[in-house]
């Protein structure tokens, strides 16, 4: 079950519906944060522009994800990111207010909620773990282990700042690990193959 599908058809006027296109700004950094979004097709990634010029992407949100979720309670409800679509996407807004008339009437809701809070909370301990992690080979290995040894990508620059690595060094230690027989790649997808 996903949020969307706890939703009642009377509750269906608390949500706002948004289409928007490939490259869009849905938020900017620091826009204050006054509703949770669902994705229901397409995806969104959270990105900040560091001073030096690179960027970092916090989170990808594909379909069925939400965000915002952690920032509307919260003592500073800003956005740490610019959250733009990577591709056409259409997404469900729902308002604070109506955020809390479904979590005190609609208990399928809360409970799916919280489910996702939880998660949220698991995923943002192995990112940090994540990028903690030092080693280049490590942190790629341990990547990959989060994502059941199998991942797919769009290109090896996105699967770089997912990372935090410079796409030349993630390009040298990919090809480093087909050569040992660690990984293999088959067009668009990395799976680990011995460990």
């Amino acid at each position: 079950m996903n949020l969307l599908e706890t939703i009642k058809k009377k509750e269906k006027e608390y949500l706002i519906h948004r289409n928007l296109e490939k490259d869009e700004i849905l938020y900017r950094e620091d826009d204050y944060c006054e509703v949770i979004g669902i994705v229901i097709n397409g995806e969104l990634i959270i990105t900040s522009f560091l001073e030096n010029g690179n960027t970092i992407i916090y989170n990808d949100i594909k379909d069925n994800g939400v965000f915002g979720n952690n920032l509307i309670f919260s003592s500073y409800p800003y956005f740490r990111g610019d959250i733009i679509a990577t591709k056409d996407t259409e997404v469900v807004l729902i308002s604070k207010d109506n955020l809390i008339k479904l979590l005190t009437t609609n208990n399928d809701f809360l409970i799916e909620y919280m489910r996702i809070q939880s998660n949220f909370g698991k995923e943002l301990n192995a990112r940090i773990k994540l990028l903690s992690i030092n080693n280049i080979q490590d942190r790629f290995l341990y990547y990959l282990h989060l994502n059941k040894d199998s991942i797919s990508y769009n290109t090896i620059t996105d699967l770089a700042k997912q990372l935090n690595i410079e796409r030349e060094t993630l390009s040298r230690l990919i090809s480093k690990l087909i050569k040992n027989n660690i990984i293999i790649r088959d067009n668009k997808t990395i799976k680990v193959i011995k460990r």
